[in-house]
């Protein structure tokens, strides 16, 4: 009787031990399962959404094939599973490699400045790289710099005014009133005595010869444009 009771008592232990490493052999063959056919969804899923999620789909992706080779060792056919996974790796590996191309262009493209048209560079020049934008925003002269904005202004179209096209002489001429139109709101808020006589100056030569080149310029175009 105790013989008997000792067999049973082995033979339920060998069930359980079974049981066991079935159920771990499902889970393994589950968690391989998951890992190719996760593979498979990227390749459905559309490009730029793919694209814009990519890091969370890599996070994602190592999460899973790092299941997989772990459950490897819970399956007998070890080598089929392997091939399976070598496969989706394979594969994945494809998918990264088309993505990281794609997005390593699309950072290259956008890492390239915009070309700056003559307008703003005309504005640089005038006035200071970015200073002036097409919002022709003229609050960061105050009434500490508006003098020395004033002597590049000038001094800048006097250097160049041989070189400057209908077009360019325009925009100077726009730039310039706006510079006036800002000078009078500085004048309120404290513009010295001394600076304000020395901007009258500098403006009394430049007008006339803004208006004498300017026509010039007209003139030019205008006879070119009979040629």
């Amino acid at each position: 009787m105790k013989s008997r009771n000792l067999l049973l008592g082995a033979a339920v232990i060998a069930l359980g031990f079974t049981s066991c490493k079935d159920e771990k052999a499902t889970e393994a063959e589950k968690k391989v399962d998951t890992y190719v056919v996760y593979v498979d969804s990227i390749g459905n899923v559309a490009e730029a959404d793919a694209k814009t999620n990519w890091e969370a789909i890599d996070a994602s992706y190592q999460m899973r094939i790092n299941d997989a080779e772990a459950a490897l060792e819970n399956l007998k056919d070890k080598e089929k599973a392997q091939e399976r996974i070598d496969a989706s790796k394979a594969k994945y590996a494809v998918l990264r490699a088309k993505m990281q191309a794609d997005m390593e262009v699309k950072e290259e493209v956008s890492s390239t400045p915009a070309p700056v048209n003559s307008k703003q560079k005309l504005r640089n020049a005038l006035f200071g790289q970015g200073k002036i934008g097409d919002d022709m925003n003229f609050n960061w002269v105050n009434k500490d710099n508006i003098h020395s904005v004033y002597q590049q202004f000038i001094h800048t179209a006097e250097d160049n005014k041989d070189s400057y096209s209908r077009e360019d002489w325009d925009e100077i001429k726009l730039m310039y009133e706006a510079l006036d139109s800002r000078k009078n709101t500085v004048e309120k808020e404290g513009l010295s005595s001394e600076d304000n006589r020395k901007i009258a100056g500098l403006k009394f030569k430049f007008a006339p010869m803004l208006k004498v080149n300017r026509m010039g310029a007209k003139s030019e175009e205008m006879k070119e444009a009979k040629q």
